[in-house]
């Protein structure tokens, strides 16, 4: 027998599981959140809030750089990486409790517990079996580790926000977002870092250019990229490590390793076997467009589902799934075209629709690309000439914008309003029809010839 009914159970606390339960709570449903670690999930607590904290103190290092070529008497000094850390993790702490106090507000009653599905519909937390009449899975995903002898001697983006100093020379392996990323926080605060791609080029899940420019900017910073690397082994000596290649490359003395290799979803521990919900290949929860499972009344949302694997997606579902089930609008889902991102590395790296390869074959009717690159004005007068390189990706013969990129600096800003543009179909017309704001490097995207 339940001890307790609910229209709504959330099984995970991170970012789409708090919109979600918030969301339905203020359509009047009764909700409970479950959650056995801090509020915020992977966003809050080890990806994207202390992770654009340490992209700050990696900008503000850069600044200083910069300083004596506008006239400033400003000399690099030490980086107090300790300090930061404190601040960085006193400020997530806050937000875990601003959560709570939320969860609260809104009367969503958050139980504090490990979560396991007895059956589609009841959960036990902490010795509690609750039943709904929906469950949404929120339990979002964790850094892989590789199956290697001896990769237990690394760390993941998790451990990445425990260290108490900083690296001296670091070893990144990964292409992706987070491989950058951590790997551009490293260097630009004062590591030696090696960054090891298994292709030619990071980020090959972006527009080419994309990768290819931002390779070209890390090396120019001084960051080591080794390309066609694929890991075999890693080696203690000490306490340092050595990281061991297939093809028999050895590169040694490194005192922090970390993987950035993918995630994978968490769902080991939900009892998933009593629910008959479907997984997909790589283990994420399968759902539809709706985010509904195979099993009714079970629905999944983030990045347990393994789609578009971003904090706003996740409460973008979670709102959208709420509003269907509870606040009348049947029609309601996410749609995961048109989805901006942007990768925070030094510089940054900002993306919306489709990359060239990907339009190419998308519209055999053809497209039309337009490509710009130049020194922003704020490096007009420095001795550091990093490049910003923007990319327009437009199809058919009114060349409607399906694609825009762009790497350098001010990218993440500018994105959101030209995502805007090109998910109400924007065409090449349109932008060029727009006046630009002058002098910026945004105003580009609006000059291309």
């Amino acid at each position: 027998m339940s001890d307790g009914n609910y229209d709504l159970i959330v099984v995970g606390g991170g970012s789409g599981g708090l919109a979600c339960a918030q969301r339905a709570a203020q359509h009047g449903a009764r909700v409970a959140l479950i959650e056995h670690q801090r509020l915020g999930g992977t966003c809050v607590n080890v990806g994207c809030v202390p992770k654009k904290v340490m992209w700050n103190a990696a900008q503000i290092a850069a600044a200083i750089g910069d300083a004596a070529d506008y006239g400033f008497d400003v000399a690099p000094g030490g980086h107090d990486w300790l300090a930061l850390k404190g601040r960085r993790d006193g400020y997530v702490a806050r937000l875990n409790a601003i959560y709570e106090r939320n969860l609260a507000a809104r009367k969503v009653e958050y139980v504090a517990a490990r979560a396991r599905f007895l059956a589609p519909l009841e959960i036990d937390a902490g010795g509690r079996r609750l039943a709904g009449r929906h469950v949404v899975i929120a339990t979002g995903g964790r850094p892989a580790i590789p199956d290697l002898p001896g990769a237990d001697a690394g760390i993941t983006s998790d451990g990445f926000f425990s260290l108490e100093e900083r690296p001296r020379r670091v070893a990144v392996v990964g292409s992706g977002y987070v491989a950058c990323e951590l790997a551009s926080a490293f260097h630009a605060l004062g590591a030696e870092v090696h960054l090891f791609v298994r292709k030619e080029r990071p980020l090959t899940h972006f527009d080419e250019m994309l990768g290819l420019a931002l390779m070209r900017e890390l090396r120019a910073q001084g960051l080591i990229v080794h390309t066609h690397f694929s890991p075999a082994a890693v080696r203690r000596n000490g306490p340092m490590r050595a990281l061991i290649g297939e093809d028999g490359r050895e590169l040694a003395d490194f005192d922090c390793l970390l993987f950035a290799i993918g995630r994978l979803p968490n769902v080991e521990s939900l009892g998933l076997e009593h629910t008959g919900v479907g997984r997909d290949s790589a283990g994420f929860v399968a759902t539809d467009a709706f985010q509904d499972t195979n099993v009714a009344g079970v629905h999944a949302i983030g990045d347990v589902t393994g789609r578009a694997g971003l904090t706003p997606v996740a409460i973008a579902a979670g709102r959208r799934l709420a509003d269907r089930l509870f606040g009348g609008m049947a029609d309601r889902r996410l749609d995961y075209e048109w989805i901006p991102s942007v990768v925070f590395t030094h510089p940054p790296v900002a993306s919306v629709g489709l990359s060239e390869a990907e339009a190419r074959a998308r519209h055999p009717e053809g497209i039309t690309v337009y490509r710009s690159d130049f020194v922003g004005m704020y490096h007009a007068v420095t001795t550091r000439k990093p490049r910003t390189d923007m990319k327009l990706v437009c199809a058919g013969p009114a060349e409607r914008v399906v694609g825009c990129h762009v790497i350098g600096a001010g990218a993440d800003e500018m994105m959101q309003g030209f995502a805007v543009a090109i998910r109400m179909g924007a065409t090449k017309r349109d932008f060029d029809d727009t006046v630009a704001i002058h002098p910026t490097s945004a105003e580009e995207l609006v000059t291309m010839r």
